[in-house]
């Protein structure tokens, strides 16, 4: 079992995970994001993606520590979510698919949004994990990089099969074997994140945008276009557009991207390196063409007609956030129960509609039509086969690399 010190996070990492905090996707929360775009308040809290340390590929045979089951008797179950994660009523004080869920099966879930940062979240919970202790969660949502972590450190359970039969049948191809948990035998996940490219039709006043290559070279667009701060985001659409597969990246590779970043930044190509604050200078036309993420465009494009998106022919970078069952859980069996639930067509689309974010569910169309017909039909939620396949996850990296490519992109973007 790999060990973990805290207190081990080079300077650059740490710059990272604060910067991540400041400025990445944890800088706001998912529903707030529109409104936000619109007045220019941010509010604080969301989703977090860079790590503190990369992790090698997780193997099938390791296995958490497992508990007494509590499920038969105690009829909960404690899931720990990212702030407004999850579909709300109209009052905001209810949860209508667990509401659903705990009227099918006589099983409460208690939930709590207390995941604000991957890296703080963990935090939170290690030394308990370390200890053998419960953390007092039986269901968390982890970005995939801490959940590699989480799996390769043997920081969360096996799940049982037996009962996730419409997880098992329902998952999409897209997600169904990450390098950090091949057969997802520890994780299903909760949601899928895309990056795109986006644009303002207004601000591009005819320029063509069809590539990453288009944002770095067009002189038309200088000083009009920004990338993520977020290094597997902006390094991973580089690295596509050089014909390298982020999956499988080199040194060499990495080198050659960072090098062709640091060419538009020195002629001024690059305005800014940003998290979600990107949104309002798109909005604004302040910014002609961008790096962006998918679940932020569909919120955008529900109130700015002029705001789009283009999945560049060389592909897009996708992540998950995934569902995990921490070490010394009381209720694994209620855990899953939910896990399989949220499988179901119905709740998934419920879920959809909601979140914006892209649906890790096969089959969830007609269902989500029925909510709302756009959504359905907007690839961004629910990609269909042809764009499944230009996806591309980032690799999972070993402590050592992390730190090297953390401390050239903080180099490139200035951090």
């Amino acid at each position: 079992m790999e060990s973990y010190e805290p207190d081990r996070l080079t300077p650059v990492e740490t710059a990272a995970v604060r910067r991540s905090f400041r400025s990445g996707r944890a800088a706001l929360t998912r529903r707030s994001l529109l409104r936000a775009s619109a007045g220019g308040a941010l509010a604080i809290g969301g989703l977090g993606t860079l790590s503190a340390c990369g992790i090698p590929a997780a193997t099938k045979n390791q296995g958490g520590v497992s508990a007494d089951d509590h499920s038969a008797t105690e009829k909960v179950v404690n899931f720990s979510n990212w702030p407004e994660y999850i579909d709300v009523d109209d009052s905001g004080k209810h949860h209508p698919t667990l509401d659903a869920f705990a009227e099918r099966t006589g099983v409460r879930v208690k939930y709590t949004e207390d995941i604000n940062d991957n890296d703080e979240f963990f935090g939170k919970i290690q030394p308990e994990l370390a200890a053998g202790q419960d953390t007092g969660r039986d269901l968390i949502v982890l970005t995939d990089w801490l959940a590699a972590r989480m799996i390769r450190l043997g920081y969360v359970q096996k799940l049982d099969a037996a009962n996730l039969p419409h997880a098992f049948a329902n998952l999409s191809d897209q997600f169904r074997d990450p390098d950090w948990d091949p057969g997802r035998a520890y994780s299903y996940p909760w949601q899928g994140i895309s990056t795109v490219i986006a644009f303002n039709k207004k601000a591009l006043d005819g320029v063509e945008v069809k590539s990453v290559s288009d944002l770095l070279d067009n002189p038309k667009l200088k000083g009009r276009v920004s990338f993520l701060t977020e290094m597997r985001d902006t390094i991973g659409m580089t690295l596509l557009d050089l014909g390298k597969d982020p999956a499988k990246v080199t040194d060499d590779d990495y080198g050659a991207a960072i090098a062709r970043l640091q060419k538009a930044v020195d002629k001024g190509q690059i305005r800014r390196f940003t998290g979600n604050d990107y949104t309002s200078d798109l909005a604004k036309g302040d910014i002609a063409a961008c790096v962006a993420w998918g679940g932020d465009i569909v919120q955008l494009q529900a109130d700015n007609p002029d705001v789009g998106y283009l999945i560049p022919d060389s592909g897009y970078m996708t992540s998950t956030d995934n569902l995990l069952v921490p070490n010394k859980a009381r209720h694994k069996t209620n855990a899953e129960r939910l896990i399989d639930y949220y499988y179901q067509p119905e709740p998934a689309a419920e879920l959809a509609a909601y979140v914006n974010y892209v649906s890790p569910v096969a089959g969830v169309v007609p269902y989500l039509a029925k909510i709302d017909k756009s959504a359905a039909t907007n690839p961004l939620i629910v990609p269909d086969k042809a764009m499944q396949a230009k996806s591309h996850p980032f690799r999972a990296l070993t402590q050592k690399e992390e730190t090297a490519y953390q401390q050239k992109f903080s180099k490139l973007t200035g951090a």
